[in-house]
C-alpha cells in the first residue's frame, strides 16, 4: 500500500528531529521533506504535494497560520495538521476558520501524531483530546471550517499580515520588499495601512501587537527601525 507522504514544517531543529525519529518507525508514513519556516513550507508543498503537512504555528518569515492560508488556497488537496504549543481558543479558532484538518498540542503530539496523520489522511478531523471537549459542537466546527465567522472591523489582508510579521521580526522596508518580491513603495503602503487599521503609529507598537496576537513569538529578537 502506498505510504502517506508527510512534510514537516518546524523551525526548531531538535523538535523536527524528534518528529522525524517518531515517524520513521511507522511503515505506512513517509517523510518527503522538512521546512524551517513558513515560506519554505509553502514552496515545498507546491513542489512535493504531500498528503499531510504537519505545521508549527510560530515560525519565522511566515507564521504557520498564514502559511496555511496560502497553502489551502493554492493546494487544498494537502491536509494540514497544526502542531503548536498554544492551546488557547484564539489560536484554535483561527486554525479552524482556515480549514485545517487537525490541531495538536506539542505536549501530547508525540503520543498521538501517527494516529492523527492517519485520521486526517482519511478525510477526518483530529484534535487533541482536551480540544475536542471544548469544541464538541459539530455546528460550530462546520461554521468555522467554512470560514463563516463574524468579520472583524480591523481585518488585515493576508499580505498585510505578512508585512506585519516581517516588520515585527526586525526587517527593514527593503528587506521586506525583497522577501515578498514587491516594491519598497508597496511595502510602505502596507505599513501605512496597518497603522491606520490598528491605530498604531510606530514600529515598536506594531511589534507589540504582533506578539500579543501570536503573529510572532516574544522570544524573537527585533530591531526597531
Amino acid at each position: 500500500m502506498k505510504p502517506i507522504t508527510v512534510l514537516l514544517a518546524e523551525d526548531h531543529m531538535i523538535v523536527r528531529e524528534g518528529l522525524r525519529s517518531l515517524l520513521k518507525i511507522e511503515t505506512d508514513i513517509k517523510i518527503v521533506g522538512e521546512a524551517e519556516d513558513g515560506r519554505q513550507a509553502v514552496a515545498l508543498t507546491r513542489k512535493l504535494s504531500p498528503d499531510v503537512l504537519v505545521m508549527d504555528v510560530a515560525m519565522p518569515m511566515l507564521n504557520g497560520l498564514e502559511a496555511t492560508r496560502h497553502i489551502l488556497l493554492t493546494h487544498p488537496v494537502t491536509k494540514i495538521l497544526i502542531l503548536s504549543a498554544h492551546n488557547d481558543d484564539a489560536y484554535i479558532e483561527k486554525a479552524m476558520a482556515l480549514g485545517v484538518a487537525g490541531y495538536l498540542i506539542k505536549q501530547t503530539a508525540f503520543r498521538v501524531l501517527p494516529e492523527a496523520i492517519r485520521e486526517v489522511h482519511r478525510g477526518k478531523s483530529y484534535f487533541s483530546p482536551a480540544m475536542s471537549k471544548r469544541f464538541n459542537s459539530s455546528l460550530n466546527l462546520t461554521l468555522k471550517r467554512s470560514g463563516m465567522t463574524k468579520p472583524d472591523a480591523k481585518h488585515l489582508t493576508p499580505r498585510e499580515m505578512e508585512v506585519l510579521q516581517l516588520i515585527a521580526e526586525g526587517n527593514a522596508n527593503k528587506m521586506t520588499a525583497d522577501i515578498l518580491t514587491i516594491s519598497i513603495k508597496t511595502v510602505e503602503k502596507h505599513r501605512q495601512s496597518l497603522m491606520e487599521k490598528l491605530d498604531i503609529h510606530d514600529t515598536a507598537g506594531l511589534t507589540r501587537h504582533a506578539i500579543a496576537h501570536g503573529v510572532i513569538e516574544s522570544s524573537i529578537q527585533t530591531t526597531f527601525l
